[in-house]
Formats: C-alpha cells, structure tokens, sequence
C-alpha cells in the first residue's frame, strides 16, 4: 500500500506498521527525516518529485512517500466484550476525502469503531490516509459483508442503532449514550439506503436554518461524533 505525507508516513511508522520502503525528494529533503528514518530502521531512497507524482498519481505527496503494509481491517466480534461501545456505521460512503476526515474525527474523539460495508464504499486508499493525516494508524475500522445483517448482529448484542435522515422526529442530540450504540451516516446525495434505514431502532436529524438542505458527509459524522462522546 502506498501512503504519502509527512504526518501519515510519521504515524505510520510510529505505530509500528511494517514499511518497506521511503523515498524522500532528492531536493526537498527535510533534514529531520533522514535521522528519523535511521532510527527507525526504516531502508530510504532519495528520488525525483517526478518519480514520487508518478507513485502517488500527482497527489500532493509533501516529498515523502512510503510502501507499508496494507491496512487491516478489525473483525465485529471486537465490539462485543461485554462493555458499552460507540460504532459509527457508514453507508456508501464512496469519496476519499470524506472517509478520510470522518477518520480524523473518529480518531478525536476516541468512538470505539467505524464499520463499512465491502460494495458501494470506499476502501482504504492512500488518498484516505492521507487526508486522515496519521488517524488511521489509531482507527479500528470493521469491514462488513451486508449491513442490515450487521445491524441486527449489533441489536442482538445490546445496541441500539440510530439512523441519520433529512426529516425525523429527534434530533442527534437527543441519541441516547447511556447504552451501547450505533449511528448510521449516509452519503450526501442519497443518504442512508431503504434497508439500512428500516433495520434502525429509531431516525435523528441534524437541524439546518440556511438555504442548502444537506451538509457534507464528514461535517454530519463530525457533529454526530462529538454527540456520542459527550464532548
């Protein structure tokens, strides 16, 4: 898996994920990575910015890109050990870049697990760790064949699962923390599917005053996130 960004291939290497290779800009060297990288034992190479757009796809790199190992994903039965949990469920969430900052948010504020299903979302890129900037490496991210399956798995363990729509009757602020839980956060354009809304114990909204009915997907994760940790 490539990765790049000095606050990604930084956190990387401080959670102790294997990285096979760095290379650094032959010209843009920051002299504080060659020393760190020794430390590390971590085997680098001084390219050209051309060589390091070609490995990111002229992404914004910062002059370092590095080869880990792919990222691995955490299995359900993580969620449950008895004690009370917070689970955001994203469903069909398809941009990088939202997963990504939903990432750094989880990450903030210290939610138990992220689930995704395996169809319809994005898996985990170098673009999304990019923009998580290092909250991957500290993210348990669970991978799902079928949510509505995975929905019910949860409720037979004490969940309660909340779903997030434009029109409902409560609001986020009114989910219940005190018990196990679980919130669902859908793409912008669709929201949460049929299914998965139907299997939700009960819908909350996100109370807009302005003239655009829809907020961005990692803004709506953002302020549910905050909600369930009781920030």
């Amino acid at each position: 898996m490539i990765i790049y960004g000095k606050n990604t291939v930084k956190e990387a290497i401080l959670a102790k994920r294997p990285v096979y290779q760095v290379w650094l800009d032959e010209k843009k060297t920051d002299f504080k990575w060659v020393p760190f990288l020794k430390e590390h034992n971590i085997p680098y190479k001084l390219v050209s910015k051309h060589q390091l757009n070609d490995k990111t796809d002229n992404q914004n790199h910062q002059g370092i890109v590095a080869d880990v190992k792919p990222y691995t994903y955490a299995d359900l039965s993580i969620l449950f050990d008895g004690n009370k949990k917070k689970v955001l469920i994203l469903d069909q969430i398809e941009d990088p870049h939202n997963l990504g900052a939903i990432l750094r948010s989880v990450e903030a504020t210290k939610i138990d697990a992220v689930i995704l299903p395996k169809n319809r979302s994005v898996e985990i890129t170098g673009t999304v760790a990019k923009t998580a900037v290092g909250a991957l490496e500290y993210t348990q991210i669970i991978q799902v064949t079928n949510l509505t399956q995975t929905i019910e798995k949860l409720k037979e363990h004490g969940f309660w699962v909340v779903g997030t729509d434009m029109v409902a009757d409560k609001t986020y602020k009114d989910i219940d923390t005190s018990t196990s839980v679980a919130v669902v956060i859908g793409n912008e354009g669709e929201g949460i599917s049929r299914l998965v809304k139907q299997s939700c114990d009960y819908l909350v909204m996100i109370p807009m005053i302005g003239k655009v009915n829809s907020l961005n997907a990692s803004v709506a994760a953002a302020l549910i996130l905050y909600k369930l940790a009781d920030l």
